[in-house]
């Protein structure tokens, strides 16, 4: 799950102070002030310390815990601290965990591991460019880890490859301490934009993309506006027609009423299909992430790839196949109550 701080998350949307969100109040909820404090621009979240010795040997342990996700809290025991900087946006964390690999936090949330990136990282990238038939543009909001790009490089369609993102920092860590995801840096049809989303989507010509695939925080403080129909209506503005938006959704076990939100705008900006799929990520909160797709106009068969990997690219994945791409459409009953009337099948676009 990603997270924001009092300047900018690392999705590369700047800070706009704000009264607090309704989510972050839901959120919030029964939570006492010694757990967590909000306040307009963030909900702070917090790595608790402490030593453990075992045959003689002391090794830490991180836990973090966020109103966000009141009443739950995560730890994993660590081997090394590797980098722990400020950027001009937030704390920068690369520990080398026991169970995980290494592991990249900012501000102190989670936002991937060695081990399970490959879970949000294939499928954020091929549920929506499978698609659509032969994807040439796309564009990456967030991802400075570089594992979207690694992923969307596995497209031999895709002729060029656009991601902005805010913190130079955060390219430069993953580089030094995640080879294996940042080499899709490597890739020469990617273009880097160091910059705030918000206004390199404005500044987008109409009809540019393919694919929009957003990595982005959870919406709330500063990336409130990832939930509000100006940023929506700018992302359908830089879409070709029939292109197509993958954008973060939260986890349906802690946030349907994000979901609703976020499905209720995208229901009236975008005219063709609306999905909602979903993926396990054990370390983030829940222990799943979810994916909104939209497309601009016209039908998309979201559930049913219509331009699925070939054979050579797809073996070398870790998770996402072509079955998992369908499963991922399949919803909870609980799940189903709360979002079917909000979602948008094919047959249901004119």
């Amino acid at each position: 799950m990603k997270e924001v701080n009092d300047h900018a998350s690392s999705n590369g949307y700047a800070s706009l102070a704000k009264p607090i969100p309704p989510c972050c109040l839901k959120a919030t909820a029964g939570v006492s002030e010694t757990e967590g404090k909000c306040h307009a621009t963030v909900v702070s979240g917090w790595f608790s310390k402490s030593q453990s010795t075992s045959n003689g040997k002391s090794s830490e342990v991180l836990y973090y815990h966020n109103p966000m996700w009141p009443g739950e809290g995560h730890s994993m025991k660590v081997k090394e601290i590797l980098f722990n900087k400020k950027s001009k946006y937030q704390q920068v964390l690369v520990f080398e965990s026991y169970s995980y690999g290494k592991v990249l936090a900012l501000d102190d949330i989670v936002q991937l591991t060695e081990k399970d990136e490959c879970a949000y990282q294939e499928m954020i990238a091929h549920l929506s460019l499978c698609s659509i038939p032969s994807p040439k543009k796309v564009l990456v909001i967030g991802g400075g880890d570089g594992g979207v790009l690694r992923e969307i490089s596995r497209h031999s369609s895709v002729e060029s490859i656009d991601i902005c993102e805010i913190d130079q920092m955060v390219i430069d860590v993953s580089k030094e301490f995640f080879p294996n995801l940042a080499v899709g840096f490597d890739d020469t049809r990617v273009q880097l934009h160091v910059d705030d989303a918000v206004k390199f989507l404005q500044q987008t010509p109409e009809n540019t993309y393919d694919a929009i695939i957003i990595d982005s925080s959870d919406p709330i403080g500063p990336a409130q506006d990832l939930v509000e129909k100006p940023f929506f209506k700018t992302v359908a503005s830089a879409l070709k027609p029939g292109g197509v938006l993958c954008n973060q959704a939260e986890s349906m076990w802690l946030h349907t009423h994000l979901i609703q939100d976020m499905l209720s705008v995208c229901l009236q900006v975008f005219k063709g299909s609306v999905q909602y799929a979903w993926t396990s990520v054990p370390t983030y909160p829940s222990g799943a992430i979810g994916f909104l797709l939209c497309s601009k106009d016209g039908p998309v068969d979201f559930l049913n790839p219509v331009n699925p990997l070939p054979f050579e690219a797809e073996k070398d994945l870790k998770f996402y196949n072509s079955q998992i791409h369908t499963a991922a459409f399949a919803l909870p009953s609980f799940v189903k109550t709360e979002l079917a009337s909000m979602l948008r099948s094919p047959a249901e676009v004119e």
